[in-house]
């Protein structure tokens, strides 16, 4: 049944989106999305010093700003305030970064990136003031203290007894965070943190197809691999399409950051091995894991879907003009399929929540087949990438 559904979702975005340019359906879903998070955020507005986490069970789900995906929801709505230049948006775009600040101090786990950057980050560049540069570097400071130099690595998590050191992949998303506040304070430790971090994970986290374990744990004395494993795909060997939409987007990132040319090499690997992966969907959702063997009719993960298509559309220009068409179709083919009526919630279908169809920890039955803050950030973050890069060259 599920497969039938996703074949009349085709069948119709075939027959009517397809009959726009992809730049009309961008600025027309940015319209919809003010709609979207005026609402949720009136929901929202309810719980002091809670942030949206997901809708399940006809409910907004929230949760505490130590909850790692924290910075999502005040991130997403700078990023609709860039886009609609909406005083009522950018209002409580500053109001819901208020919630996620008291995290620059957080010392306990790796997530302290998505939690200030994405808000703050975004704050700063759109609306400069002295106290947003301050708060991510101070961020920058409490990442630093999980590195340790005999690793090489920042420390994923503290409550997972089963491995030594952990590290996983979704790290490397971490790592702007680190190169920004370097060029905010001149501090040059935490850009060769990132850099010894990317360098370690680039050669101990991929396999020789350029897949990626989602977790790697070390030897905290001899600073080596003991442990490649998962922790929310299907097994250790497995694919998990999220970890490898990490995988590229971090790359891609610090390719950006830095200039350097081993990180772009790293980006167009993965994105050759995404986007030829014979488990790819046509409309290049992937499935929540590769290796599912429910597959076709496995979940897919459109938060998976909006990372590698953030990414791609930053990765289509750092290379040569033949790679940088084909990654930019690629993207243009995501954005249409999580434009359409298969991915794109109507305004109260979801709680105000943008993308369905996300999936976040399944091996645990949890927030499965369901709207996820992270998978909304990095949709409209690609939405406004694709727009801006399409409008400067038209230019």
């Amino acid at each position: 049944m599920r497969k039938l559904l996703f074949g009349f979702a085709v069948l119709f975005l075939s027959l009517n989106i397809f009959a726009e340019t992809t730049v009309s359906i961008v600025d027309k879903t940015l319209k919809k999305t003010v709609l979207q998070y005026t609402q949720l955020a009136k929901t929202a507005a309810k719980y002091p010093n809670k942030l949206p986490k997901t809708f399940q069970k006809d409910s907004v789900v929230m949760a505490d700003a130590a909850w790692w995906t924290s910075g999502f929801f005040p991130g997403t709505l700078w990023y609709i305030y860039e886009a609609s230049k909406d005083k009522n948006i950018k209002a409580l775009a500053e109001q819901f970064s208020a919630r996620a600040e008291g995290q620059k101090y957080t010392t306990d786990n790796h997530d302290v990136g998505f939690m200030i950057f994405c808000p703050f980050g975004n704050a700063l560049r759109l609306s400069p003031k002295k106290e947003y540069k301050e708060i991510i570097i101070q961020a920058a400071k409490s990442l630093s203290t999980r590195f340790n130099p005999t690793v090489g690595q920042i420390k994923s998590w503290d409550d997972k007894p089963q491995w030594s050191y952990p590290v996983i992949i979704d790290n490397m998303m971490n790592l702007e965070l680190l190169c920004a506040a370097t060029q905010l304070s001149g501090d040059s430790s935490f850009y060769k943190i990132a850099i010894k971090h990317a360098d370690g994970t680039l050669k101990n986290h991929f396999r020789p197809d350029m897949s990626c374990y989602h977790v790697v744990s070390y030897d905290t004395s001899t600073g080596q691999p003991n442990a490649k494993q998962t922790w929310q795909g299907l097994n250790d060997q497995s694919e998990w399409s999220r970890g490898q939409s990490w995988a590229i987007y971090g790359y891609s990132m610090m390719y950006r950051m830095t200039k350097e040319k081993r990180y772009l090499n790293q980006a167009v690997k993965v994105a050759e091995y995404l986007i030829n992966h014979p488990q790819m969907p046509k409309d290049m959702i992937p499935y929540w894991d590769f290796d599912d063997p429910k597959i076709p009719n496995a979940l897919r993960d459109a938060s998976a879907g909006a990372v590698i298509c953030s990414a791609l559309i930053e990765l289509s220009q750092f290379v040569p003009a033949a790679k940088s068409k084909k990654y930019l179709g690629v993207a243009e083919k995501q954005i249409r399929a999580l434009c359409s009526t298969a991915y794109l919630a109507d305004k109260n279908e979801i709680g105000g929540f943008i993308l369905k169809h996300g999936v976040g920890f399944l091996p645990n039955n949890s927030e499965v087949d369901v709207p996820l803050t992270y998978g909304d950030y990095y949709f409209v973050e690609a939405l406004l990438r694709y727009k801006e890069l399409k409008t400067r060259r038209s230019k």
